[in-house]
């Protein structure tokens, strides 16, 4: 890519990070704001991420928030709606697993709680309406250094070029190196566990149905895409992660036949297989002067809740209503105190929620037999209460008043 100099052509807001969070606060910020002067810097070629294989859980809140920017029309056809979801604790060996919660698939009005979307969709679709919306798209590109001036932020690219934004927000992932330039620290440990995503096909339907299965080595979870498809997020320690990724075709679907179980018939293993470690992050502080963190790179938690995307489309929603707001009142969207206001709104759920996977996680990836008692007898309690089940499924639905307006279905 030849050598960009934006010098001249300063912009309000530039996002690092062209993944889903990036799109969608930069969507998000024209719609609401047209006015304003988005850029995107990716360093990843154009299109790279929308042939992404792989497939995430959209919670209802994030549906929401998809439909309100006039996207979820075109996504919905390729999406699987979750109709059902089953858990069990067992070990690998055990011959019968024990269902000991089961959650109907609908959250408020009967929409379902949550869709399995493609990324390589999903990605696709806020690309090509980011670019109609009039987002400036830099790919190939990355920032690798920026500096503080009165009003603005001086941005440097890989290429040489320079930029000027009045707001830099960082959604280049939880190993984020504009937040350590920013000086902000984390507090966190890996869980010495690996997650493992591949796509499986099957001989029987699954009509819908998520399961989850508590193993000694983590959690292993099959989520339904369109057709007699699945997606996998399996947990392992990390050296087994790293064996069964490398190992030959016949020794992964035997390891993998151990952890799925027959009851859809004979499976086949589609793409390719990768391991992501696993760990938590969580950002000391979501803001400085002229510069924010969203997603992955305000926190990264374990999958065992599968609230990761959810969490980044919260933030995204969260971050444009804050800078929308400002903008139409002719405020400067880059001054810390409007950005305080968005560290505010995120910065509780997020810690509460990477706290309650890691408990979660420490509580089920175990095989100690006094644990597997307390926790099988609350996942029973839990199972005969519907008003607590629904609590549970309110909170994917995420509708409530302080929730950013976005993830309730409205426009900005």
């Amino acid at each position: 890519m030849p050598q960009v100099d934006l010098s001249r052509e300063p912009v309000d807001v530039l996002i690092a990070g062209g993944g889903y969070v990036g799109l969608s606060l930069a969507l998000a910020l024209k719609r609401g704001a047209p006015t304003l002067a988005v850029a995107i810097v990716d360093p990843a070629p154009a299109g790279a991420a929308a042939r992404d294989a792989r497939a995430s859980a959209i919670a209802a809140a994030a549906k929401r928030m998809l439909d309100a920017l006039g996207l979820w029309e075109g996504i919905l056809p390729e999406s699987q709606p979750i109709t059902e979801m089953i858990v069990t604790d067992s070990r690998t060996r055990d011959p019968v697993r024990p269902v000991f919660l089961t959650f109907a698939g609908t959250a408020e009005h009967g929409e379902p709680f949550a869709h399995m979307v493609p990324n390589g969709v999903l990605v696709g679709a806020l690309t090509a309406a980011a670019v109609e919306a009039g987002v400036t798209m830099l790919h190939g590109e990355s920032v690798t250094d920026f500096i503080e001036r009165p009003g603005h932020v001086d941005i440097r690219l890989s290429g040489g070029g320079t930029i000027a934004a009045k707001l830099l927000v960082a959604a280049d992932g939880a190993r984020s190196r504009l937040r350590d330039l920013a000086g902000i620290r984390t507090v966190g440990w890996s869980y010495g566990q690996s997650g493992i995503v591949a796509t499986v096909s099957h001989e029987r339907p699954h009509h819908g149905r998520a399961e989850e299965h508590f193993l000694p080595a983590g959690p292993f979870a099959i989520l339904p895409l369109k057709g007699n498809r699945s997606s996998l997020v399996w947990t392992e320690r990390t050296e087994q992660a790293e064996r069964i990724i490398h190992a030959d075709d016949f020794t992964f679907r035997l390891e993998l036949e151990r952890r799925f179980g027959h009851h859809l018939g004979a499976i086949e293993p589609e793409g390719p297989r990768r391991a992501y470690p696993l760990g938590l992050t969580l950002a000391r502080r979501f803001v400085a002067p002229r510069f924010a963190l969203c997603g992955d790179s305000a926190h990264a938690i374990h999958p065992i809740a599968g609230q990761g995307l959810n969490l980044g489309f919260k933030d995204a929603a969260a971050l444009a209503e804050t800078i929308v707001e400002a903008a139409r009142l002719g405020l400067d969207p880059g001054t810390l105190d409007i950005l305080e206001r968005y560290e505010r709104w995120r910065r509780f759920d997020t810690v509460q929620m990477g706290m309650v996977t890691d408990g979660l996680n420490r509580l089920f990836s175990n095989d100690n037999a006094a644990l597997r008692i307390i926790r099988d007898v609350g996942l029973g309690l839990v199972d005969r209460l519907p008003r607590l089940k629904e609590r549970f499924i309110g909170a994917a639905s995420e509708a409530g008043g302080s929730a950013p307006r976005l993830l309730r279905g409205e426009t900005l």
